[in-house]
């Protein structure tokens, strides 16, 4: 099973860079997932005032609202793409995120969605979403 790991912001992670103790750490933490087979994906986010969102509104023209954003309990700081057996094995690799900086934050799990979770994929778009990934090195 493949996790997103949601790494949410707040108010010190857009106002400054993480240091150079918590930079070491995360490395660490990394390479031993990397060395345990877990990690498939991760990255840092840069602050919301260099980001923008697209708000779609029915069937109005998208409008684009730029940076930075204000609610920052609603912001993603980073992400990790696990490949774990279940969630209680992803559970367990973030609680051992390092926090050397002790900022408050909140880390969210979500299961990635496979083709057998959508009711209404037919197999035809099964394949071609098979066939898109590998042509994008994503295969699952």
């Amino acid at each position: 099973m493949r996790f997103m790991v949601i790494v949410t912001g707040n108010e010190g992670s857009e106002a400054k860079a993480p240091s150079a103790e918590l930079l070491a750490e995360m490395g660490k933490f990394n390479e031993e997932m990397v060395k345990a087979g877990v990690l498939l994906a991760g990255e840092g986010l840069t602050p919301s005032a260099e980001g923008a969102r697209v708000i779609f509104d029915g069937k109005e023209t998208p409008k684009v609202v730029d940076g930075p954003f204000t609610e920052s309990k609603e912001l993603v700081g980073g992400f990790w793409i696990l490949q774990c057996r279940d969630r209680e094995e992803c559970i367990e690799w973030v609680k051992r995120m390092p926090n050397t900086d002790g900022e408050h934050g909140v880390v969210e799990i979500r299961r990635v969605a496979e083709a057998a979770d959508f009711e209404n994929m037919t197999p035809e778009v099964e394949e071609l979403e098979g066939r898109l990934r590998a042509q994008s090195g994503q295969e699952s």
